[in-house]
């Protein structure tokens, strides 16, 4: 049953700075502009709906969303450079903050409907607004963020106060006029895309012609056009004749980065999916299938589960297909199928632990990843509030850990190594006393610069490259 809560929930939502400097990110900001930000509350209270479901910056990084279970969406800005302090140009600050979705009730199925944000994706600014796409389980909302300085005063047939005028003491005619007020931030839901899916929305992805984008459920894509909320086109449909016979569901999805007629779908089995929409309405018959075929000597009772997809990403040149399992990541060039390009171990170390992990529920958490601008280095999450980042063309990897300890304005991050068994060293941590219920699912980088976005449970870290 849905846990009734406060609607003044506490927000430990930012904590941050840089792979590598860290910082707090400060709650307070310019007071000329006016955003009800008591949702920024005491740290040490924290409720489920203070969990960060999904993190995203938009595509020139001056902004960064985050969604939570409680179905609310924080934006954050950038500061502007100032020459007396240059350091504060990584800062992000409380931009606007909105209730994107509510509980909902389906009668029908009696079904409880969750408000918890499973994505937000940015939409290129194409005024001054900027315009996002927020999902929960259901329904899909197209948000139109907004700035105000001026208000309309001097109406003829209401007062100031919004109150209608006695017609009989209105002698003049008056020209309404503009006046500036203090800076406000907006929030409006311009579209709300509903009752398209039967089973739960797990990702959205906005095509390249920035007309269209696609919803994805466990057995179902759709795709709509950004102007028409009444219909959606169903492009993929993995639903048997009969349920008995379901063998996999679909787990992620993501529209090529330039290709408007191409797209990628990920499974539980840990195959991938290439489809192209030229070639029929239904994207049924792919066009490539990515699969590794599996090792026979590592099969075990977990093969099935460990193989499934979290994750799907496409590189922003195009060329490479990303995805992530339960234990490793691994690269795809889109011109070979038959076997990944590379492929890296995220913790290994857990492969003896599979047993555990199944007993808590935590092999089946579905972890994110994400390229770096320039495609050459690969981020991921892990448990105990451990990230890793892999770069391709060095082979170096590191392990980095977003925690309030160590995470003192300016510092720099130091390597974390697991020890798995034997003597372990005085900066290394033991496999078993790794903590499975901080863990990092969500994690986000910024188009252009080295600066990430890092969800930990109900805390944000923003890190970004050392600061001379």
């Amino acid at each position: 049953p849905h846990v009734k809560r406060k609607t003044s929930s506490p927000y430990r939502h930012s904590e941050a700075a840089p792979p590598v400097t860290s910082e707090t990110c400060p709650t307070g900001h310019d007071n000329t502009r006016k955003i009800d930000n008591s949702f920024l509350r005491d740290h040490n209270y924290a409720t489920e709906a203070d969990i960060i479901s999904t993190v995203e910056f938009n595509s020139t990084g001056e902004l960064l969303a985050t969604g939570d279970k409680g179905g609310r969406v924080v934006v954050f800005q950038r500061e502007q450079e100032s020459k007396n302090q240059p350091h504060r140009r990584g800062e992000y600050n409380v931009y606007s903050t909105f209730q994107s979705h509510e509980p909902e009730f389906d009668y029908l199925k009696s079904l409880e409907i969750e408000e918890k944000i499973n994505k937000i994706r940015w939409l290129p600014q194409q005024n001054a607004a900027y315009f996002l796409l927020s999902t929960n389980d259901k329904t899909v909302k197209l948000w139109k963020i907004s700035e105000r300085d001026k208000r309309p005063e001097g109406y003829n047939l209401t007062d100031e106060e919004g109150r209608i005028r006695d017609p009989t003491t209105i002698t003049t005619l008056r020209v309404p006029v503009l006046r500036p007020m203090d800076l406000m931030v907006e929030a409006t839901p311009r579209r709300i895309f509903s009752n398209a899916h039967t089973y739960h929305i797990n990702s959205i992805s906005v095509n390249s012609d920035y007309e269209t984008y696609m919803s994805t459920d466990d057995l179902r894509i759709n795709l709509w056009n950004l102007e028409i909320t009444n219909q959606s086109f169903n492009i993929v449909d993995i639903k048997p004749a009969n349920l008995e016979e379901l063998t996999e569901v679909i787990t992620a999805a993501e529209f090529h980065p330039n290709q408007c007629n191409t797209f990628v779908y990920s499974s539980s089995k840990g195959s991938i999916r290439l489809c192209d929409m030229r070639t029929s309405a239904l994207c049924d018959n792919h066009s490539k299938l990515f699969e590794e075929p599996e090792d026979p000597s590592n099969r075990s009772f977990f093969s099935e589960i460990i193989s499934s997809i979290s994750d799907v990403k496409f590189s922003h040149s195009g060329r490479y297909l990303m995805t992530r399992d339960y234990l490793t990541v691994k690269v795809w060039d889109i011109n070979m199928e038959s076997k990944p390009l590379e492929t890296y171990q995220v913790h290994d170390y857990l492969r003896s632990k599979l047993c555990s992990l199944y007993e808590n529920d935590c092999i089946f958490d579905k972890f994110e990843c994400v390229w770096n601008g320039t495609d050459s280095v690969l981020m991921t999450g892990s448990y105990n509030n451990f990230f890793r980042m892999f770069d391709r063309n060095t082979k170096r990897d590191v392990t980095l850990e977003a925690s309030r300890e160590n995470s003192k304005p300016r510092a720099i991050l130091k390597p974390r190594k697991v020890c798995v068994g034997g003597k372990r060293r005085k900066d290394e941590i033991s496999v078993d006393s790794l903590d499975f219920s901080k863990k990092i699912l969500h994690t986000a980088w910024h188009p252009n610069e080295n600066i990430i976005a890092v969800a930990a449970t109900n805390n944000l870290y923003i890190f970004q490259d050392k600061v001379n």
